[in-house]
């Protein structure tokens, strides 16, 4: 029924402004995910009748922005398969066990490849997404939100952007229920990072 990702992971995230960059951006900075405030949905039509929506909970990595060179930004990011939270024990062990696979491919994994920048402050990120032992090249649109000192912890930098796409989940060997479940699952991912040579990370 559900499932997946990423979404990818995930983000990903990571860029850019202008292609020429602005006076005063700062040179290539490594974030990591606050987990806190970086959340991973994903949605899927069931039988035509309604969008569900799903998360998954557990996931790490890193992504680095350079803001003079938006097309150097690089995103990773790993997620639990096991971690998926559809709101539902049962739904959680249909979806990880029919679908993921969790016990078998634990992991699911993007790397990005290629940043092009669309727009002031969009871009897109194509990348490597390895899902259920699978891995495709996959296109992620990013926005950036916002960089700055958290207004909450002054010793903390912090870089936002907003992720979403579209992946068939046939092209990565999961092709139950299909057409009676959707094949496109829709990815969603509010991305929150913490500049890595911040003291406070937290």
């Amino acid at each position: 029924m559900k499932k997946t990702i990423v979404p990818a992971f995930a983000i990903f995230a990571s860029f850019l402004f202008s292609a020429a960059a602005p006076k005063g951006a700062m040179a290539a900075e490594t974030f990591s995910y606050d987990p806190l405030h970086t959340q991973v949905f994903f949605t899927v039509n069931h039988m035509g009748f309604t969008d569900v929506r799903g998360r998954f909970d557990s996931f790490g990595g890193t992504f680095t922005l350079d803001e003079a060179h938006p097309a150097l930004s690089r995103a990773d990011f790993t997620i639990k398969a096991s971690s998926i939270d559809m709101g539902s024990d049962v739904w959680n062990s249909h979806i990880e066990e029919g679908f993921l696979d969790s016990a078998k491919y634990p992991e699911i994994v993007f790397k990005s490849t290629k940043v092009v920048q669309t727009g002031a402050k969009t871009a897109d990120m194509t990348g490597d997404l390895t899902l259920h032992g699978v891995t495709k090249p996959v296109t992620l649109h990013v926005t950036l939100n916002k960089t700055g000192v958290n207004p909450f912890i002054a010793s903390r930098v912090d870089a936002g952007f907003s992720v979403t796409g579209t992946i068939k989940r046939s092209d990565f060997g999961m092709t139950k229920f299909i057409p009676v479940v959707g094949d496109d699952i829709g990815i969603d991912i509010a991305v929150d990072g913490m500049r890595q040579t911040d003291k406070t990370n937290k």
